[in-house]
């Protein structure tokens, strides 16, 4: 249903209108996956998703995707993707977002792009530099300091290697510090220094919606969030999952820590408590990322009207 904010907005007549990319971001449990619904409903279109963790079939309490009811019609794309048995990378990702939106647009002046990733969002709105591959001896040493060494072995390499990405990238994810690796070991040169490329311009606007509240109601959102994912069945889905915690896949918040209450490493109130702080943790670095990006426009979750408003001017500019 439109709102009476913006039908008086009248857009500009021409005979090929332009094509608009709505990112909307923010940090976990904010309230991006309703705020974005109600933006494709009111603006007939569909939903991209930029969630690093969400493309994956067989986790999906632990990755908060948005149910059958809570989409309420609206065609999500990227969600249910891939197994976790298959290597993902954001190279892949940009391609496979990159044909979606393109093919979207054919029907489509708006587009909506939702996530917490800034990695992802930087590979749609920047382009992605193409990487050497490394070869199989370098993947197997990497693996081995991460076996051995276990995540901080991971770290302190990439650390030693490539400072800058090192303050940049979630610490908490093995899969990405070790494609970094990869390359720092195949090339002698940093990750960093493949990605300042010259950014690809992209045939439509890019409006860039940031979504946020105070820290103490967030960090509220997300315990919540977290009791409630228990509720659902947290724990079930990833002793379904356990045969393969040493996926990439599947070293995430929600998934490592109750993997070692499954290994009788910590007690279970003990692994709730650590998925809560380190999800705390994952918001924090998210709003690191994103404040540095100075054309992001920030709003609060609950400002639909003011942020329908706000797009419709910018597309009248």
């Amino acid at each position: 249903m439109h709102s009476t904010i913006d039908s008086q907005v009248k857009l500009p007549i021409s005979e090929k209108r332009k094509k608009y990319l709505i990112i909307i971001l923010g940090p976990t449990a904010v309230g991006k996956t309703s705020l974005s619904i109600q933006l494709a409903k009111h603006f007939n279109t569909s939903i991209v998703s930029a969630d690093s963790r969400q493309f994956y079939q067989e986790i999906s309490i632990g990755t908060a995707k948005p149910t059958v009811e809570e989409m309420d019609g609206v065609t999500h794309y990227l969600i249910n993707s891939i197994s976790i048995h298959h290597e993902y990378n954001v190279g892949k990702y940009e391609s496979d977002a990159m044909s979606i939106i393109q093919s979207l647009f054919k029907e489509k002046e708006v587009v909506i792009l939702v996530g917490g990733s800034g990695l992802y969002i930087d590979a749609i709105t920047k382009g992605f530099d193409e990487l050497p591959e490394a070869n199989q001896e370098v993947r197997e040493r990497i693996k081995a300091i991460h076996n051995e060494s276990g995540i901080e072995g991971l770290q302190s390499l990439l650390k030693e290697l490539d400072s800058e990405y090192y303050s940049k990238v979630d610490l908490q994810n093995p899969q990405r510090m070790s494609r970094a690796l990869e390359v720092c070991l195949t090339t002698g040169k940093t990750y960093t220094s493949f990605r300042k490329g010259t950014i690809t311009n992209r045939a439509f606007e890019i409006i860039k919606i940031g979504v946020n509240t105070s820290r103490e109601a967030l960090y509220e959102r997300i315990n919540l969030r977290v009791d409630e994912m228990m509720k659902q069945g947290l724990l079930e889905e990833v002793k379904q999952v356990e045969p393969f915690k040493h996926l990439n896949s599947l070293q995430t918040v929600g998934y490592k820590e109750l993997f070692d209450f499954l290994a009788g490493k910590i007690e279970l109130t003990s692994a709730i408590d650590l998925i809560k702080q380190n999800t705390r943790r994952y918001a924090k670095r998210q709003l690191t990322w994103f404040r540095k990006d100075e054309t992001i426009t920030w709003f609060e979750p609950t400002e639909k009207e003011e942020i329908v408003k706000y797009i419709n001017r910018k597309r009248t500019e």
